[in-house]
């Protein structure tokens, strides 16, 4: 029987991860307008999303002295950069900070002496926070600043021990990518700066607090906590999560942070992950990062995955206990090289990090569960693609994308950057052959490591030590219609996976004559074969032939998110009313944005509907993350106003 490793299109994570799940962000007061940083057209690496000065000063390393406050849902204390000016008559520090509440800032000289330092909060913007700017006329070499978050940060969750898998413990975990960071701390919030840290937390005494950072599997629980991350990180890599954590091992470099009731089960699950971090050391060299464990979050993550090194965070919604959707793993793994390694320089340039890593993805699923498996995988996240790209704007389509200005990096974010940047790699790939390009690759992770970059640079590598192995193998025109135009090119070979073909008999023979594909027919299938089978249906079917599918299949309450997202949106279109009470079950236990979007998108395309909706978001709210209920809540008062005038919608529930 073949082993399910998946990937399914918007299957894994980015936040924002780093999946292809994008989001609105959290709603930050409002108040006067305050621009964003000017463009630099010139300057593929220029940042548009940060207001911090890089070329003037840039921070090299941040000592964090933290406490944790559950009851005030609140995180405060001091950060201390460590600072290189680059600019001889620099004045002033300017960081990035997001409803944050700063009480003091200090330079620190070499001796420890203390000296305090003018500093200006400038007004709200509801997309990148507030621009805090210190002025530092003597440039000192370190500066601290006292400060705390608000509880409604929005790149903090806090949960109450009753929306926890355990009951017993609160929660808190942090979700940084793309510009949450400067809502829990103050920083230069642009991934072309990066930073090593260290960290000093203290918290209650029950709960064990982890960083994306030196975790030592054996560390008590004790309530006071320190934390080393000695390779340089950009900002939305920095992590923090507690609760009633305790780990388990998986092989000497790698295991998972859980719940008690969730860890055993999870480390199962997840038990190849040693054979995936040899499959892409044997493609791209080794692992740098020491360790890789991962931590498995309540059910209201709202991504799939979150590749913070070290310590992956991923959703609970993967384990469903027979690995079919552990292509997680593969995917957060693959960016200890593409992302956290070699890091795109802004969010224009996001295809670096999420097109390679979707890429090396692909390779390690080849490499752990064959050919056909890895085929299945592209040809369902192709196809997805050419669908969405039809209502896309035609910037948008391109994989380097025009500077965002004023735009939320979260929302520039789609499968573009992930399908098409990967596909642009298997067509380099096609061209040059593996005995070619697997060496480039691995050379352009290594002369870059630890870097920012941006597509410029990009082809000018590719320039320099790909195309000359093969002159006439790839054209400027190719190249440019993979990069700036919209759309996939006509060129571009598409993936073909032999399963599908039987996928696709099964299901034809169901739509014409109802007949239901028998035990013999279903025994291999995976869910990829699964997720063919339900797509393929169309937008609407027949109330029987959907009865006699839950009959045969249980979709309605599988604990499978890929077949629950695909088929509660089925059966509402269709008005099979026997699945809503699934639906509504589903999406009030389930935060991750990708899996529960889909199935409120169709719910409030009617009146009834949008009140099931409404029903379901009070119950789920107070466990959603701020992230998802921006989401949420920005669907529901759009529908509603749709449905302002019409009868028989209550106004009861608030948005």
């Amino acid at each position: 029987m073949r082993n399910p490793l998946m990937l399914l299109p918007l299957a894994v994570a980015l936040a924002a991860g780093c999946s292809q799940e994008a989001a609105a962000p959290a709603a930050a007061p409002t108040a006067a307008k305050a621009p964003a940083a000017p463009v630099n057209a010139e300057n593929r690496s220029h940042d548009e999303s940060s207001y911090a000065e890089p070329d003037k000063v840039v921070i090299k390393d941040i000592a964090l002295d933290l406490k944790l406050d559950f009851d005030q849902k609140q995180i405060g204390g001091t950060a201390t950069y460590t600072l290189e000016w680059k600019q001889k008559d620099a004045k002033q520090l300017v960081l990035d900070t997001r409803e944050l509440t700063v009480s003091k800032v200090e330079a620190v000289a070499a001796d420890g002496a203390r000296s305090a330092l003018k500093f200006e909060l400038a007004p709200v913007d509801k997309v990148f926070g507030s621009k805090l700017t210190i002025e530092a006329p003597e440039q000192p070499a370190k500066v601290e600043v006292t400060y705390h978050t608000a509880p409604t940060a929005s790149g903090l969750q806090w949960l109450a021990p009753s929306m926890t898998e355990g009951k017993k413990l609160p929660f808190m975990f942090s979700q940084s990518q793309a510009i949450h960071a400067r809502s829990w701390v103050p920083l230069q919030d642009t991934p072309s700066v990066r930073f090593t840290y260290s960290a000093h937390v203290v918290s209650r005494p029950d709960v064990m607090v982890l960083m994306s950072a030196d975790n030592d599997p054996k560390a008590a629980r004790d309530g006071d906590y320190t934390f080393k991350m000695p390779q340089p990180i950009p900002s939305y890599l920095l992590a923090i999560a507690a609760g009633d954590l305790v780990f388990e091992p998986i092989s000497g470099r790698s295991g998972v942070w859980a719940e008690p009731t969730m860890v055993n089960k999870a480390a199962k699950e997840f038990e190849d992950t040693e054979k995936m971090i040899g499959a892409a050391e044997k493609l791209y060299g080794e692992y740098r990062w020491g360790r890789y464990d991962m931590l498995v979050l309540p059910p209201s993550f709202p991504f799939g995955g979150m590749e913070n090194p070290r310590l992956t965070f991923a959703t609970p919604t993967v384990i469903v206990g027979d690995k079919s959707l552990v292509s997680l793993v593969a995917h957060e793994l693959a960016h200890s090289w593409s992302g956290n390694l070699v890091t795109n320089a802004s969010w224009k340039d996001i295809w670096l990090n999420e097109g390679f890593t979707t890429y090396v993805q692909g390779r390690i699923t080849e490499a752990l569960y064959g050919k056909e498996m890895a085929e299945m995988e592209k040809q369902i996240d192709q196809t997805d693609l050419l669908a969405e790209v039809k209502d896309m704007s035609p910037a948008d389509q391109a994989l380097a994308l025009p500077p965002l200005n004023e735009r939320d990096p979260d929302e520039a974010l789609s499968q573009v950057a992930y399908v098409k940047g990967s596909w642009f790699l298997e067509f380099l790939e096609q061209r040059f052959g593996r005995e070619t390009f697997d060496p480039f690759l691995r050379g352009w992770f290594d002369d870059h490591a630890f870097q920012s970059a941006n597509t410029d640079q990009f082809v000018e590598y590719m320039k320099k030590n790909l195309l000359p192995k093969n002159p006439s193998a790839v054209t400027e025109a190719e190249l440019k219609a993979w990069l700036d135009e919209p759309g996939i090119p006509a060129f571009a070979a598409k993936a073909q996976s032999r399963n599908f073909s039987s996928v696709d008999t099964a299901r034809i023979a169901f739509a014409s004559a109802g007949t239901v594909p028998s035990s013999q027919v279903i025994a291999d299938w995976s869910t990829q074969e699964w997720v063919r089978f339900i797509d393929g249906l169309g937008a609407t079917q027949p109330l029987d032939k959907l009865a006699t599918l839950d009959k045969a299949f249980h979709f309605t309450g599988t604990p499978n998110g890929e077949i629950a997202m695909r088929w509660y949106p089925l059966a509402i279109r269709s008005g099979y009313e026997q699945a809503n009470e699934g639906a509504a079950a589903f999406i009030e236990r389930v935060g991750r944005r990708k899996l529960i979007m889909p199935i409120y998108a169709e719910l409030v395309k009617t009146p009834k509907g949008l009140e099931l909706a409404k029903q379901a978001f009070e119950k789920a709210k107070p466990g959603y993350h701020p992230i998802t209920t921006a989401s949420v809540q920005d669907m529901l008062a759009k529908a509603e106003a749709k449905y302002e005038d019409a009868p028989g919608i209550p106004r009861r529930f608030s948005l």
